[in-house]
C-alpha cells in the first residue's frame, strides 16, 4: 500500500494523523530517532508465520519478539519468523521492511504486543522507509481490530 493510499484510508476513516518526512533508516529504532519518537511509542511489524499462515506481530520499536509467549497466545502449533523474500511481494507499493501495520488491508491477521496497547499514540513506518505516520492507538485499533497479546520483551 503506498503512502497515499494509506492516507486514503486513514482519511475515508476520519483519523487525525501526522505524516513525518525523516532520513532514511532501516531498523525500527533507526526510524524512531531518525523521526524524534521515543522508541516504545514507534511500532515496528514483524511478519510471521503462524502454521504457516502470514501473519504481523506489531510491537514497540525497543522491544523484541518472545517466540514462545507468541505461540502460546496465538494458540499457533508453529510460530517462525517470516524472511523477506517469503514476504517481500505481499506488500505491493511498499518498500520491504517498511510496511504499516496494517495486516487487514494485505489479508493477514495482526498481533499487537501489550506494552504497544498501553500507548495513546503510536507512530509506524507508512510504507517507505522515509515518512512516519503518527496517529492515536485507539483509532489504530478500531479500524484494524488486532487481537492483543503479550509478546514483547524490552530491549531490541
Amino acid at each position: 500500500m503506498p503512502v497515499q493510499k494509506l492516507k486514503e484510508f486513514l482519511d475515508s476513516n476520519n483519523v487525525r494523523y501526522v505524516s513525518i518526512q525523516h532520513s532514511r533508516a532501516f531498523t525500527a529504532q533507526e526510524v524512531a530517532a531518525s523521526a524524534h519518537i521515543r522508541g516504545r511509542d514507534m511500532a515496528k511489524t514483524v511478519i510471521v508465520k503462524l502454521d504457516g499462515e502470514f501473519a504481523m506481530a506489531v510491537l514497540p520499536a525497543s522491544h523484541h519478539v518472545d517466540f514462545d509467549h507468541l505461540k502460546e497466545g496465538t494458540g499457533a502449533t508453529t510460530v517462525q519468523l517470516a524472511t523477506e523474500k517469503e514476504f517481500k511481494d505481499l506488500f505491493p507499493g511498499c518498500e520491504v521492511g517498511a510496511m504499516p501495520p496494517f495486516g487487514s488491508l494485505y489479508g493477514m491477521q495482526t498481533w499487537v504486543a501489550e506494552a504497544l496497547a498501553d500507548n495513546d499514540e503510536i507512530a509506524f513506518n507508512a510504507g517507505t522507509h522515509t515518512e512516519v505516520i503518527r496517529m492515536s492507538y485507539a483509532d489504530f485499533e478500531r479500524l484494524e481490530r488486532p487481537r492483543i497479546v503479550r509478546f514483547a520483551l524490552v530491549g531490541a
